[in-house]
């Protein structure tokens, strides 16, 4: 895997560069924005960089391997790579953008083990002793940090394009915008589903939190970056087919795993507190598989105690252990392992690189199988 961490040696670096010359105009603004860049930094400092590795072998799967990968070298194939490593950082700057209003609209108090962009500046609200209304404060400032984020992804995007041939740059920018449509529904229809469910058909509810799925995460989180950076390399429109056959059933599975995460994580190994996504009201794929084998009895009480953010210790214990008794968990590790399989075989078909497969294979067990 050397060669995907100099990858994401590259992403870093970056955006960091990218970070640097944002500061500079923030604090040439005012240096009351030095929040701003500081809560960014945090934000882009940590995390998988799943996005950026999918984009990544997305690219090498079409470009294939010449020597070492370097960026800085001379002739049309580095300059492609650099052009990669440029749109990679972009995905990542605008995950953490996501990241940002997802916490807001989950009311989350945590983000990777430190508190949440809208909590930090609830704190500092407090703890500068400003008048008003601090969560309101907090609430209205990390919605703006994630437009400068939104804004700054679209910069970094623009200068990765701008290697390319004008031609083959409008393609990969309508791949980006379409990313950002799909993720932005998918993110309404999941905040629809948390107040919508009781006047849904019951029959309804599962292919109503498998669509949220795709269009939420799947396609934003695997499928997009994978066809991003193959398109970057000038993909065929066989090995894009192959590439979205392979990363839309491995996003799937990869947020059906987030799903059981946000249950059963470890709180020390996903920097959330136990059985978040219980206290937010997710409607998720496992909600609806428990809901369908439950008894009467058990499923009102999971409909009264699902999305109530007080639930202690105790009450998110019962709830893991109602999902767990009704079949659901093991439903949901089924189906991961199934869309796993499905994509494996999609890659075996599609003409890519023989290292790139590899690799793409691996990372498919990485993402399916992870703890955090």
């Amino acid at each position: 895997m050397a060669e995907s961490t100099r990858l994401v040696d590259l992403v870093s670096a970056r955006l960091d560069r990218a970070l640097d010359e944002q500061r500079e105009r923030l604090v040439g603004i005012s240096p009351d924005l030095a929040p701003f860049d500081r809560y960014a930094r945090d934000l882009l400092s940590g995390g998988k960089r799943f996005r950026a590795l999918f984009c990544y072998w997305g690219w090498q799967s079409v470009a294939g391997r010449s020597g070492s990968f370097d960026p800085l070298a001379e002739g049309s194939r580095q300059t492609t790579a650099e052009a990669v490593v440029t749109v990679a950082a972009a995905l990542e700057v605008f995950h953490a953008a996501a990241l940002v209003h997802d916490d807001i609209m989950d009311r989350s108090d945590t983000r990777r083990g430190r508190p949440a962009a809208h909590r930090r500046f609830e704190s500092l609200h407090e703890e500068s002793g400003w008048v008003g209304d601090r969560a309101l404060y907090g609430t209205n400032s990390a919605l703006l940090l994630g437009d400068l984020l939104l804004s700054l992804s679209d910069a970094v995007f623009d200068e990765g394009l701008a290697l390319l041939d004008p031609a083959r740059a409008r393609i990969v920018r309508q791949e980006f915008h379409t990313m950002r449509l799909d993720v932005t529904a998918g993110q309404y229809l999941d905040v629809h589903e948390e107040t919508a469910w009781p006047s849904i058909d019951e029959a309804e509810h599962l292919v109503r939190a498998q669509r949220v799925i795709v269009f939420k995460s799947a396609k934003y989180s695997i499928e997009a970056p994978l066809v991003i950076g193959a398109l970057v390399a000038g993909a065929s429109p066989a090995q894009l087919e192959g590439l979205r056959s392979f990363g839309l059933p491995l996003g799937v599975a990869y947020q059906l795993r987030d799903d059981l995460l946000g249950v059963f994580g470890d709180p020390e190994v996903t920097g959330k507190p136990a059985g978040d996504d219980l206290r937010e009201g997710k409607r998720t794929v496992l909600i609806a598989s428990a809901r369908k084998s439950l008894a009467p009895g058990p499923r009102q009480l999971l409909d009264e105690l699902l999305g109530d953010p007080d639930l202690d210790e105790g009450q998110v214990q019962m709830l893991r252990a109602t999902l767990t008794e009704s079949g659901a968990v093991a439903a949901v590790e089924r189906s991961i392992d199934r869309h796993v399989q499905r994509a494996k075989a999609a890659l075996e078909a599609t003409p890519l690189t023989p290292s790139a497969r590899e690799q793409l294979m691996a990372l498919a067990d990485t993402v399916s199988r992870r703890v955090a």
